[in-house]
């Protein structure tokens, strides 16, 4: 297991009598699904259905609290947003950067770099840890948390593979309790560390991965991460998010890149191109790994890209569903 400081994410504090129906009136999720506790992913929109933000909400044990995790440039952007929405609600909003750590928890083995659509041993099935005293420890779904002297973890609500979120207060030796609670636990190094994992699975974080006003949610995932409710009432760019849903029409969304030869020119813009075809848009890479915003279907189909002077395997992540019949009519249309 490996345990890294996420250092480029931080908390905000959202607090207040009307807290709950403020919040529900701006994001994708149903807040409604931490009533009972633990974490929630979902994001921000604007008007026009747009991802402004990505975040993980978590419930806290303090009364009409919720603790909201997103990337540092971040912070004030939102609490701005936030602000600008409160309106006369009784809600108060506050910067916890300076007082919280945010880490993850996550088991490398779990993605396989070297990947094959065609075989079963390479869709990302990865190692299962034969440890009871790990899987007693650590929270088993989004809706648990788990307690540990100065220590507060969530199972990360996004995808299973990503392991556990810890919070703590800043200061604490988070990796000496930790160990205390599973073993020992190793450093991210250059070529084992949380941006590569995410990366080799296909999750974007952040502003680099997911440009302010430039994506729209499907496009990014957030469906699949478990960060929309298509049930719940109306929030800030419902409309056009409900109406792709339920049209099916999802031509690009975020998918991992695998560098059999790594790029040392970029292409002009971020867009991929190959065979004169436009794919898409590459968002970042790291290491041998990169993630990017594709047409899936012609991306699956070329199998193998030209990414400026680089060459990369596209394969689409196991754990997207298995099935999904309107994004699978409309993208055979193309």
């Amino acid at each position: 297991m490996i345990l890294e400081h996420l250092n480029e994410r931080s908390l905000i504090r959202v607090e207040g009598q009307d807290v709950r129906d403020f919040l529900q009136g701006l994001i994708t999720n149903d807040i409604h699904h931490l009533d009972c506790g633990g974490s929630m992913y979902t994001m921000f929109l604007n008007t026009k259905g747009r991802v402004l933000y990505d975040t993980i909400i978590y419930k806290t044990e303090e009364s009409n609290t919720y603790y909201v995790e997103c990337e540092k440039p971040a912070v004030e952007p939102i609490q701005k947003h936030l602000k600008m929405y409160r309106i006369r609600r009784k809600v108060n909003v506050s910067n916890l950067d300076a007082e919280y750590v945010i880490y993850s928890l996550f088991n490398f083995n779990k993605v396989n770099l070297n990947t094959d659509r065609n075989s079963k041993l390479n869709q990302f099935e990865g190692v299962i840890v034969p440890c009871d005293k790990l899987n007693s420890s650590l929270p088993e779904t989004s809706s648990t948390t788990k307690m540990y002297k100065d220590l507060v973890i969530f199972k990360d609500p996004r995808v299973v593979e990503l392991g556990s979120r810890i919070i703590s207060k800043t200061g604490t030796d988070i990796k000496k309790q930790i160990s205390e609670m599973i073993g020992n636990v190793e450093a991210p190094s250059a070529e084992m560390n949380y941006k590569i994992f995410r990366y080799s699975l296909g999750v974007g974080e952040g502003f680099n991965d997911l440009p302010v006003g430039n994506c729209f949610p499907l496009e990014c995932n957030c469906d699949y991460l478990h960060g929309i409710s298509f049930h719940k009432g109306c929030y800030i760019g419902q409309e056009v998010t409900a109406r792709t849903h339920h049209t099916g029409v999802v031509r690009k969304r975020l998918m991992p890149l695998y560098f059999t030869q790594i790029p040392t020119k970029l292409p002009a813009d971020n867009i991929i191109l190959h065979e004169k075809v436009n794919l898409g848009r590459l968002r970042g890479i790291e290491g041998s790994v990169g993630l990017a915003l594709l047409r899936i279907s012609k991306a699956l189909d070329f199998g193998q890209l030209a990414v400026g002077n680089g060459v990369a395997k596209v394969i689409k992540p196991s754990w997207w569903p298995v099935e999904a019949p309107k994004e699978k009519v409309n993208v055979e249309r193309n």
